[in-house]
């Protein structure tokens, strides 16, 4: 946001704009003078809009007007004196420190909320990951060289051997697995 002086220059200068296209406007839409003795006659005249061009610019300059005005009496007054002027500063900096303090505050909770929140999403993909393989492969048998598709195969079989005997004649089909595994 800029200070009061550059949003009262702005607004001078945008009343000036309504000013200027007022003037443009109204001289485009405007009706030719007849001076006598240099009347041509049969001069046709061209067909003007019926808008209101006149009540516009007039709300927008009233409007703009106003605007100076709250602007100009929102400028410090020459009655303030420096001592006024030293302590709504120091008064507005203390404010300003305090706000920072309390920034950073929520910033430290919202920091340790994050860490929870991670900590949580963590804990539900590793539930997740669990759940879709219940034999989860040991670091040394992954470096040994066992693939995917290998440790698949095992735990199929796994699974299929060691059921509580309903399952012991399960075919090998990924079907009949996933029936096992969520049995």
């Amino acid at each position: 946001m800029a200070d009061r002086l550059t949003q009262l220059q702005d607004t001078v200068n945008q009343q000036a704009e309504h000013f200027c296209n007022s003037v443009g406007i109204l001289q485009q839409y405007s009706t030719p003078s007849k001076f006598p003795g240099f009347d041509r006659i049969g001069t046709p005249q061209p067909h003007q809009p019926q808008e209101d061009y006149a009540a516009l610019f007039a709300t927008l300059i009233i409007r703009c007007a106003k605007d100076i005005d709250t602007l100009i009496e929102s400028l410090p007054s020459e009655e303030s004196s420096q001592e006024l002027q030293v302590a709504s500063l120091s008064r507005l900096e203390q404010e300003n420190l305090e706000a920072g303090e309390q920034l950073e505050e929520v910033v430290r909770q919202g920091e340790a909320l994050l860490q929870r929140i991670q900590a949580a999403l963590q804990d539900i993909a590793q539930s997740q990951l669990d759940m879709q393989n219940p034999i989860a492969p040991t670091a040394s048998s992954l470096n040994s060289g066992i693939n995917s598709t290998q440790f698949q195969q095992e735990a199929f079989t796994s699974n299929s051997v060691s059921g509580n005997g309903s399952n012991s004649h399960a075919s090998h089909t990924p079907e009949a697995s996933a029936a096992s595994i969520s049995q």
